[in-house]
């Protein structure tokens, strides 16, 4: 099986003066998951090369033992140093796309065409998509045949309003996942903060934050080995 991962390459968080990117563990913990699932991984990224990794989530406190794997490891970083440019995927090549979040996406994949066609395409072909924390964002601007917003009526989960206030990021961020969901129409529900929350509707998986990467990684694997829905 063939997995595209969707990296962020936006790296300013809003006018903090402040760096952002991709949480390390929404990549590292799912990579590895799918690596020993046996697929063959594609990192991809809108600007290609290497994508801003969030400062925050390599300090200790997030630190994982996937993340510290990862950073250990030459192929690994080296796949994450020559990301290719999304524009110059195409979807039919993958068996499913995964998207880790980090604030990053906010910012760029939730407004990128490419992004959203690329989402639009894998799910209409019945392969499945699984985006995590604030990664449901890049859902802002996809749609279904009929025009309707693609999470109108599916079960989603997603950052939550009160995770982002946890970090002091409300009033920073260009929109709120949670509220953003919410008002496309989507089934936002959540967990407490902070702990593990994947949902599944038909061939979308989105996970609530980063304790829920590894999770929606492996209900990402067992709806592709099922063959979709």
């Amino acid at each position: 099986m063939k997995v595209l991962i969707v990296l962020t390459s936006h790296d300013e968080l809003g006018n903090t003066g402040h760096k952002t990117g991709f949480w390390l563990e929404e990549l590292a913990a799912p990579y590895y998951r799918f690596k020993e699932a046996g697929w063959e991984i594609t990192l991809a990224s809108p600007k290609g090369g290497q994508p801003p990794l969030d400062p925050k989530s390599n300090e200790p406190d997030s630190q994982t033992d996937d993340t510290r794997r990862f950073e250990a490891d030459p192929e690994a970083t080296n796949a994450l140093a020559n990301t290719v440019r999304l524009d110059a995927v195409s979807a039919g090549d993958f068996d499913t796309v995964f998207y880790p979040g980090g604030h990053g996406p906010l910012w760029d994949l939730a407004e990128d065409t490419v992004s959203a066609r690329l989402i639009e395409t894998t799910l209409r072909s019945g392969k499945p998509v699984g985006l995590v924390c604030h990664a449901p964002g890049a859902l802002r601007h996809t749609v279904n045949e009929d025009g309707t917003p693609l999470v109108s009526g599916k079960k989603v989960t997603g950052f939550a309003n009160s995770e982002e206030e946890a970090v002091q990021l409300t009033d920073v961020v260009p929109f709120l996942v949670e509220d953003e969901l919410t008002k496309l129409g989507g089934l936002y529900s959540k967990t407490g903060d902070w702990q593990p929350y994947v949902l599944q509707d038909g061939l979308l998986i989105t996970g609530q934050n980063p304790a829920s990467s590894a999770p929606a990684a492996d209900a990402l694997i067992e709806l592709v080995n099922k063959g979709g829905v």
